[in-house]
């Protein structure tokens, strides 16, 4: 069988991965930080490669190390819930997730009977209020929101990458007047979702008409009513990608084949000292072990 690293360092590895830093890491484990960095470099020389990118006072992990770290994680977390059945330490476990409403219902409900599944033990707490972000630590343990970027303060990592889209019923299609091309955008109203205020902007300066202005801009809060509202046909709805395909409604349509790469995504989000709670760790890895690949 082939010689393992040492646990020490793999432990280093993941810790400095989720927090995001060697000064942290190094608090966590009680550990000075040239003791956790050699720990670190002891696994990279291990692995034949460097597992993060090195930043001013950050560690960022490498395409490397986010596989190494996806593909750990499950045995880690198969390792921790061994010992705490031997130890009798296996009690409920509780996350308070605030979760944008969208998601929860496209993609992460149907998900979760897997997720109990392999951790019967947790037991989670859905927030679907706004401003997510700044309850962190105070109502909500982590959060998946969508944005362009999120604090540096905050230990954060990207679900996803998609492509903006105009959602359109297809009704508007045909007609006496129909829309079939970018100009046809002056006679309708459009919608953008408050958390992506500037993705009509982008999309239409990717475009090449910088200029083009709708007849009105509706802002709205939540994403399944922008999609309801283009169902109806009162507008476009300048949403992701996933939001159209995850839909499932044959009512409505992606305007323009063109595509256009969103700077807005879900992220998932919580305080630096969360990510070592067991209930946030839980999640935050089975999340990405799950749509690692989606």
């Amino acid at each position: 069988m082939r010689r393992l690293p040492p646990l020490t360092a793999i432990e280093a590895f993941v810790q400095v991965a989720r927090l995001g830093s060697v000064k942290a890491a190094a608090e966590e484990l009680a550990l000075s930080s040239p003791a956790l960095s050699r720990r670190v470099q002891a696994l990279e020389r291990f692995m034949g490669r460097n597992l993060f990118e090195r930043r001013h006072q950050s560690m960022m992990l490498s395409s490397d190390g986010e596989l190494l770290l996806s593909r750990i994680a499950p045995a880690l977390d198969a390792l921790t819930l061994a010992i705490d059945s031997t130890s009798g330490d296996s009690e409920l476990v509780r996350l308070r997730l605030g979760v944008m409403p969208l998601f929860a219902s496209q993609r992460l409900m149907g998900r979760l009977p897997e997720l109990r599944q392999r951790h019967p033990e947790l037991h989670i707490d859905i927030d679907t209020g706004s401003h997510a972000l700044a309850r962190l630590g105070e109502g909500v343990d982590a959060a998946i929101v969508l944005a362009r970027e999120i604090d540096s303060s905050l230990y954060s990592r990207r679900i996803d990458r998609d492509t903006a889209v105009a959602i359109v019923s297809r009704s508007l299609l045909t007609g006496r007047f129909p829309v079939s091309r970018v100009e046809d955008l002056g006679r309708l109203t459009i919608f953008l979702h408050r958390d992506m205020s500037e993705l009509f902007t982008v999309w239409r300066e990717a475009l090449g008409h910088p200029d083009l202005e709708p007849a009105a801009v509706d802002v709205f809060d939540s994403g399944q009513l922008m999609l309801d509202a283009a169902a109806q046909g009162l507008g476009a709805a300048f949403m992701l990608r996933s939001h159209l395909e995850d839909a499932r409604d044959e009512r409505l349509t992606n305007l323009f084949d063109e595509t256009v790469d969103s700077p807005y995504g879900y992220w998932f989000a919580c305080r630096r000292p969360a990510l070592t709670t067991r209930a946030v760790r839980i999640f935050h890895d089975w999340l990405f072990g799950t749509f690692s690949g989606s």
